[in-house]
Order: C-alpha cells, then structure tokens, then sequence
C-alpha cells in the first residue's frame, strides 16, 4: 500500500527551465496491533486506519477475516510476523486484563502479559520498531494517589504484577519503547459485558435493587481517546528518539462504580432510585484492587498531543446507544 505526494522537479531544455511536478508513491507506515479483537485493539485498528496507516491487526481465539491469526506466546510465531510484516510501529494491547480471572489463571495470564511481551520487546529491537506496550494503573497500590511516572510501584494482584514485570520486559529489551498506563476502559463493546463500566448497563436497565461499590475510586478512559494519544505518540516519536518510557493517560472524572451507574441512568433518562451504594469493600473478588490508583498525566501532556479525554456521559452515551431496548436492532447493522 503507498499514498501519492508531490515532488517538484526542474527541466532544463534548449533555451527555457521548466518546473514540472510529479506525483511520488511514498510507502504508507505500517502499524502492527496485537489484540486487535479486543475493546482497545479495535479502537487503535480503527484511529491508525482513519490517519492512512497501513494496519497488520492480530488476533488469536477470537481471529476473523482480515485480521492474522498469531500465538503471541509462540516465539518463532512472532518473529516470523515481524520479519514478515516489517511493522514501524507496533502497538501492544493483547493481554489478560481481568484481575480475578488472573488470579485463578495464573500461568496462562504470566505467559501473555509477561512472556510474550518479552518477545515482542526483544523482535521490535531487532526490527528497528517502535513498541508502545499498553500498561495500567494496578502497578500502583492506591494509597497515596495520584501517581507520577516515577513513583514506586507497588501491586497489590497478580494482574499488577504482571503488568509490572511486563512494562520492566518492555524496556529492558526495547529501552526506546514507551510504556503507556491507562486505567479502566470502555468505548464501544460488542457485549456489554466486554468493560467493567458498560457492564454496568445490566444493573442500571433492570428495576430490581442492586448493591454497587462505592469505595474504589476509578478514572473511566474512553479507548477512542487512548487509541488517539498511541497514534499521536508513535508519528511524535518516530521523529523524536528522545520521547520514550513511561507515559500516563487517563480520564478526568473520579466516580466510582455507584456513581457511573448513576451518570448511566441519567444520560438515558432512566430511574436510578434501585442503585443502592455499598461503602464497604465486598470480600467476594478474588483479586485485591487499589482504593485510589489516579495517574498523574503531566508528562504526557507537556507533550501537547492535543487528546482531550471526553466527558463520561457523552461518551458512556456513545457506547450504550446500541442496547437500549428501541436501538438493538442497530446492532445488526453496525455492530
């Protein structure tokens, strides 16, 4: 794939110069995106694609057409992509992401968040690519927010940890990558299942009362928003080698799941007197989460990308549209 620019060109002939412009194929960057079937991967595809980059999405269980099939756990398997694919950037979203199923599945989540992000890290050194391995605020054990990039981490659950060893894996191997933290996510879901905000929806439709947490402070991040500082990030760095570790990016708005149920039901005009706040930690999870885990984004935004985190109403909105009872029949359409 190549996109067309322009060259200017002199003509000398007998008696007279001429300037004639001539249309250039110049070979369009390409993009490698592991995960690409998940909330965030699809996202990043998506930012990457609409700015004209040539996107190499991959996928595993959940693979479909157009996008490669690829065991990031198989070492000769990644190698052989990026010698194929010859990726400038590549942008590593896959992971086990959900603390409880970590702690129960330990091996199987150590061998994506860790192992294979060693490979990639090592693979993308040896290809001469930029890695942006997407990382979270549970390195960090929520009791003395908000976070700077140099702050001690301290993970409280092996998801954590394992997010931790692989940020470590990223820049001992790659040392001009650049790890990005972000907290919890949503955008748009192909279940509402898929994020622990839009999962919310199934509490706040019903009308039967419901206890949710109203402890655990959380910065809900809109993938559109995070998909857009990756993009911003790798077009800044590729020009700029000075620009790499450890950056932060989150939303603004502090709420905690009580409280994005509430903004839920006002955004759709629905009742919320059923949500009940439960102040006291609930003993059920497997997996410790931080109390207050904010990221404090000042590095990232002395970089002035111009990515403004959207407001969680509207973008919440965005997201839930789809299933509301008048709209799911959208969902055969565009989803």
């Amino acid at each position: 794939m190549s996109c067309a620019g322009a060259e200017l060109r002199i003509n000398f002939s007998p008696g007279r110069v001429q300037l004639v412009q001539e249309e250039v194929l110049v070979p369009a960057q390409r993009v490698l995106v592991t995960g690409a079937t998940g909330l965030l991967g699809r996202a990043v595809c998506r930012e990457f694609q609409n700015a004209g980059w040539l996107v190499i999405g991959t996928g595993f269980r959940r693979a479909r057409p157009r996008l490669l099939r690829c065991d990031l756990t198989d070492e000769d398997a990644v190698r052989g992509l990026l010698q194929e694919y010859t990726p400038d950037v590549i942008v590593h979203c896959a992971a086990e992401r959900r603390p409880d199923v970590v702690e129960r599945h330990t091996e199987a989540a150590v061998n994506l968040n860790v192992h294979a992000t060693s490979t990639l890290a090592k693979e993308a050194a040896t290809c001469g690519a930029l890695l942006i391995y997407i990382s979270s605020d549970y390195v960090f054990d929520g009791r003395n927010p908000p976070y700077g990039e140099d702050d001690s981490p301290n993970p409280l659950n092996v998801y954590g940890r394992s997010k931790l060893e692989g940020e470590r894996e990223t820049l001992r191997h790659c040392p001009g990558a650049v790890v990005l933290r972000v907290p919890v996510l949503f955008g748009e879901v192909e279940s509402v299942m898929e994020s622990a905000v839009t999962s919310l929806w199934t509490k706040v439709e019903t009308t039967e009362s419901c206890t949710l947490d109203h402890c655990q402070q959380r910065f809900p991040t809109d993938t559109r928003d995070v998909a857009a500082v990756c993009r911003k990030l790798s077009e800044r760095a590729r020009q700029d080698p000075s620009i790499r570790g450890l950056f932060h990016f989150s939303g603004k708005e502090q709420m905690t799941k009580y409280e994005m149920a509430v903004s839920i039901a006002q955004a759709f005009n629905l009742p919320s007197h059923h949500l009940i706040p439960l102040t006291e930690q609930p003993a059920a999870a497997a997996a410790l989460r931080p109390i207050n885990s904010q990221l404090n984004c000042s590095r990232l935004e002395l970089l002035d990308l111009s990515v403004t985190p959207r407001p969680f109403g509207t973008a919440v909105t965005d997201a839930l549209w789809p299933f509301t009872p008048d709209k799911r029949w959208r969902q055969t359409v565009f989803h």
